[in-house]
């Protein structure tokens, strides 16, 4: 079964085919082609198609589509962009100025008949009617990650925030445009797996609005004889990514948890998120601090954490302190396979001409070769170490600079509601105590989760957030967030987190003892117990379809049904795939704890997968910014 990065890269490769399905002898020798996109198709294949496997499918060039471009005749032109009016127009002062000889046009989503009756007029009038070869509406409009998670933006992904969404002034035109690109990338995303999904989501939300635009445009699809695009999946067995049965599609709105995003972390995908600005999984990286003293300021240099990358596969989940030591155990098996090379290029030089020496010669001999043939794989392996080593030696001095771990243990323990060792009062005013931006981070998760907070007790603390230069302009909006929460039935936003909590186990030893590159003094070694987020939680109850107070009153929208209902039927069997999608930004935690959750209910007959998706990806800083700008919105008319 394909997963939804591999069924997204086919569709890519079969554009970059010119849509044919190449047979498997002809494909020795690729059509050399030029790669035409605009910025949203930049940012879909970036993460999915090396440049080297560009080449490798025949592109020789590829370019943005608003740069000055030269003509090049006798090769096809592969267009891969939006239908924007602005998009449309470089095409055709492309048609009119002669720049190709063959265009084969693929437009991300679908063109509306009037744009494709004037992008034919304009080809009528330049005369390259003739040279058009293909017009084709493409479903890939979302950019994977990972095999299992999703965003719909990258580059102007502000379009979708938390704040586009909840700021106070948006015009009814701007929401509906804006829950329209989420619909359609969401459409586009079960075009791609194949699959009708059911829909679940609460109600009076902004996901409310995506649900019931979403279930309307799948059942068009469906009851359209002609276009459909889901016809494979009653035919072709297998044809879908979930097995026969249908997956869930359960639509959340961020402000169901505010905390999470917010929440400092300790695994190393998100770390790297969170401090590094991870973004379409490249992370540039500066270098050593004392390089900088010889004057020239270097480059940041860019680091790419791919699938390929065998080592991030298999700790982009783990802690910190578990990924330095994992490094530095490569280090050491790297280290003894190149001894083993210079130590079979001594023995070579035996003397004497005995027969001993001589069946030596020959056995080393094997083995030089065989060590020689693994150079590259070595090499590589180099190349892995040493970027992880840069990444991890980077996200170590801002633990040290800015104490994440400390903060990462004391919001375990207010999640979980433990007492804590200091009052947070000191910990706020303690200058040497993290950054003003930590701060504000910690301050507004204890003010999320706990209780009932007396007055002044908030209004001592926030001195102390000012007083280490903080802008509060975020607290208004939260406060509001809250008031608001607590009112609306089934959500008690203190009780629906339970933190894992934390224990320190004993020091690194393995790092100590070996004298590896990471100074880790002073930082905690963390072990995290294994807990729920409030995400992981719904989409538990959404899955098992148990009776819960707050999944009960979730719609259930069917668009297979003609007339749907929108309640859950009764004794609805459990879903075994879900995709979860949050609208208002998502985040590596969440995506994380889901992966870890879907772990664990695996068993030797069932196999369950969830898909994470997000209308954008925002770390806490990004975050913290949008809260700022809601809470300015909500200060400004009282300054008035």
């Amino acid at each position: 079964m394909l997963t939804l990065r591999e069924r997204q890269i086919n569709a890519i490769k079969q554009i970059l085919n010119l849509n044919s399905q190449q047979p498997k002898a002809l494909a020795a020798e690729p059509v050399w082609k030029i790669l035409i996109y605009d910025r949203v198709g930049q940012d879909i294949i970036s993460p999915i198609i090396s440049i080297k496997e560009l080449r490798e499918l025949g592109v020789t060039l590829h370019v943005q589509l608003h740069s000055d471009r030269d003509s090049i005749p006798d090769v096809p032109a592969v267009y891969f962009c939006l239908p924007t009016e602005e998009n449309l127009d470089r095409i055709q002062q492309d048609f009119s100025n002669g720049l190709y000889d063959v265009y084969h046009l693929n437009f991300l989503a679908p063109i509306t008949r009037s744009k494709l009756e004037n992008l034919a007029a304009a080809a009528l009038h330049a005369g390259c009617v003739a040279n058009v070869h293909r017009v084709y509406d493409q479903y890939v409009n979302f950019i994977s990650l990972e095999d299992d998670f999703f965003i719909l933006k990258h580059q102007q992904s502000d379009q979708l925030s938390y704040y586009a969404i909840n700021r106070a002034n948006t015009r009814d035109e701007e929401m509906e445009a804006l829950m329209d690109s989420i619909v359609d990338s969401l459409f586009a995303l079960f075009v791609t797996l194949g699959n009708v999904p059911i829909i679940r989501c609460p109600r009076n939300s902004a996901a409310e609005m995506v649900a019931r635009k979403l279930e309307k445009k799948l059942r068009e699809n469906l009851w359209d004889a002609r276009a459909n695009l889901f016809h494979m999946d009653a035919t072709q067995a297998g044809g879908g990514v979930f097995s026969f049965q249908r997956p869930v599609l359960l639509l959340l709105d961020r402000n169901i948890d505010l905390a999470t995003p917010l929440h400092h972390t300790w695994s190393y995908q998100a770390l790297v998120h969170d401090v590094l600005d991870l973004g379409l999984n490249l992370v540039y990286v500066e270098d050593e601090p004392g390089a900088a003293a010889t004057g020239a300021r270097k480059k940041p240099k860019a680091c790419d954490l791919d699938r390929a990358d065998r080592f991030w596969i298999t700790h982009k989940g783990s802690p910190f302190p578990t990924v330095a030591e994992a490094i530095q155990e490569e280090l050491e098996s790297y280290r003894n396979s190149e001894e083993e090379i210079k130590r079979l290029k001594t023995t070579m030089g035996i003397e004497g001409e005995s027969d001993i020496a001589f069946s030596l010669v020959n056995d080393t001999t094997a083995r030089l070769t065989n060590a020689v043939n693994s150079l590259p794989q070595l090499m590589e392996k180099k190349r892995l170490i040493d970027m992880h080593t840069k990444i991890a030696t980077a996200i170590l001095n801002y633990i040290k600079a800015r104490r994440l771990d400390s903060f990462f243990e004391l919001e375990e323990k207010i999640m979980s509601k433990q007492t804590l060792d200091k009052p947070l009062l000191d910990l706020l005013r303690d200058p040497e105590f993290g950054q003003a931006e930590d701060k504000l981070r910690l301050y507004i998760i204890y003010y999320i989760c706990a209780q009932q907070l007396p007055e002044a007790e908030l209004e001592r603390l926030r001195e102390a957030l000012q007083a280490a230069g903080c802008d509060l302009s975020a607290l208004a909006y939260v406060q509001r967030w809250k008031a608001l929460m607590n009112r609306s039935p089934g959500i008690s936003q203190a009780t629906q987190y339970e933190g894992g909590g934390t224990r320190t186990v004993s020091m690194f030893t393995k790092l100590v003892s070996q004298g590896s590159s990471f100074v880790m003094e002073g930082v905690k070694n963390l072990v995290v117990k294994r807990h729920n987020l409030p995400v992981t939680k719904i989409t538990e109850q959404v899955m098992e379809c148990r009776s819960n107070a707050e999944t009960d009153d979730y719609l259930y929208l069917d668009p297979k049904l003609l007339k749907g209902g929108d309640v859950l039927p009764k004794n609805r069997a459990p879903f075994q795939d879900a995709v979860v999608f949050m609208v208002g930004g998502g985040n590596y935690i969440e995506y994380q704890n889901l992966v870890d959750f879907i772990k664990q209910k695996q068993t030797s007959n069932v196999n369950r997968r969830i898909i994470y998706g997000a209308s954008t990806l925002t770390n806490a800083r990004q975050f913290i910014k949008e809260l700022a700008a809601l809470g300015s919105e909500i200060q400004a008319p009282a300054a008035s």
